[in-house]
């Protein structure tokens, strides 16, 4: 089983993943913070492809422009040398203060004018460094209290954002495509746009719907205790899997950014699966935290950990599709059967009737589900047959 990573198999990680200081709501930092550089050379020498970042992962919050030069500078440096892309950039609209009411749905007009000029300078770096994704998280676009905000208003200031955002990529000719990264909950009590549905009805009214598809976070949607293989079904049947974001999560509690397969091993498998048949060529970001249990050589082993545990469901998966057992027991099951259109050609509704078809007898048939679900497990699990 080749499970070693290189840069072909398109795994991304972002700036804020391996370096997480394990901070938390209850504790203090148990990591020393992480130069940008040595991210893209330790990332590079266990076969990433490329490297995200938020504008202040790269450049903290207020430096000068002399300081921004340098950052930058020195990040560029390491890229060439190593070869790493950046596939993808985002911008943090969460973490200041002026943010807590959120950034493109703030109820403070200045601030929602602030933030759109904060992406835009991001965007024009993400473009010289060669990004064609940029990923929108709303983490602070929502409330505590419907009291406090009209959520029919919000997303009207949420459209008329996207559409000068767009506007923006248009009017400068940027290959840029944005990438709406849904979350049910946390930091705000509710969230807007909280699903992948959510997320593509949205982006279905804005201007340049063209310009915007999404970027699914495993525990994002099961934080709601929704099927993420289903969501992310959803997304490549509406050509809308701008990007993703892998990770670990158990249940509809917050958000754990455990290792990809660390949470729901069985839904990992069948999305691996999925994203591999539909052949899903974008990157495959790593959205996960080191524990904080972790010191600086936990958090590259855990790095490691995600590429090989992807590596691995990819093998299982296709052992799986070609396993003369499952094939048979998928007949069994019929599945064969739901790509076959329902009116054949040149049928119509007229058509349908069938006189002589056995309702109870179809009732009577069992599906064969547990036989072929029990064959998932196995392979899952590495049983010989």
């Amino acid at each position: 089983m080749a499970l070693e990573a290189k840069p072909s198999d398109k795994f991304t990680f972002g700036l804020w993943t391996v370096g997480w200081q394990a901070r938390d709501p209850f504790g203090d930092a148990t990591r020393a913070a992480l130069d940008p550089v040595r991210t893209v050379n330790e990332l590079a020498s266990r076969g990433a492809y490329g490297v995200t970042f938020h504008d202040d992962d790269l450049i903290p919050f207020g430096s000068s422009d002399a300081d921004r030069a340098q950052h930058i500078a020195k990040f560029k440096k390491a890229l060439a040398d190593t070869g790493m892309k950046v596939p993808m950039a985002t911008t943090n609209l969460f973490t200041h203060p002026v943010f807590k009411d959120g950034a493109l749905t703030s109820n403070d007009r200045d601030i929602r004018r602030y933030a759109l000029t904060k992406v835009m300078r991001n965007i024009e770096l993400a473009v010289d460094l060669g990004a064609e994704i940029y990923v929108c998280w709303g983490g602070r676009e929502g409330a505590e209290s419907d009291a406090a905000k009209d959520a029919y208003v919000a997303l009207e200031r949420y459209r008329e954002g996207f559409n000068i955002l767009s506007q923006f990529v248009l009017d400068n000719g940027y290959n840029i495509k944005f990438a709406i990264e849904p979350k049910p909950n946390e930091p705000r009590g509710d969230i807007f746009l909280p699903t992948i549905g959510h997320a593509i009805a949205f982006i279905d009214s804005l201007d340049h719907p063209e310009l915007v598809g999404v970027n699914p976070e495993v525990g994002h949607e099961q934080m709601a205790g929704l099927n993420f293989v289903h969501g992310i079904a959803q997304a490549l049947f509406h050509k809308k899997l701008f990007h993703i974001d892998l990770n670990g999560q158990h249940g509809p509690k917050y958000d754990q950014d455990l290792v990809f397969g660390h949470g729901d091993l069985k839904s990992a498998f069948f999305l691996v699966d999925l994203l591999e048949r539909y052949k899903y060529d974008g990157p495959k970001h790593f959205d996960y935290k080191p524990a904080r249990t972790e010191d600086d050589k936990g958090v590259w082993a855990s790095a490691s950990a995600n590429m090989r545990t992807y590596l691995a469901l990819k093998e299982r998966a296709i052992a799986f599709r070609n396993d003369p057992r499952v094939i048979a027991a998928m007949k069994e099951s019929r599945i064969d059967q739901l790509a076959v259109p329902t009116l054949a050609a040149g049928e119509s509704w007229k058509d349908l009737a069938n006189p002589s078809f056995d309702v109870d007898t179809a009732g009577e048939r069992g599906m064969g589900y547990e036989a072929l679900d029990q064959l998932a497990i196995e392979h899952l699990m590495g049983v010989k047959a």
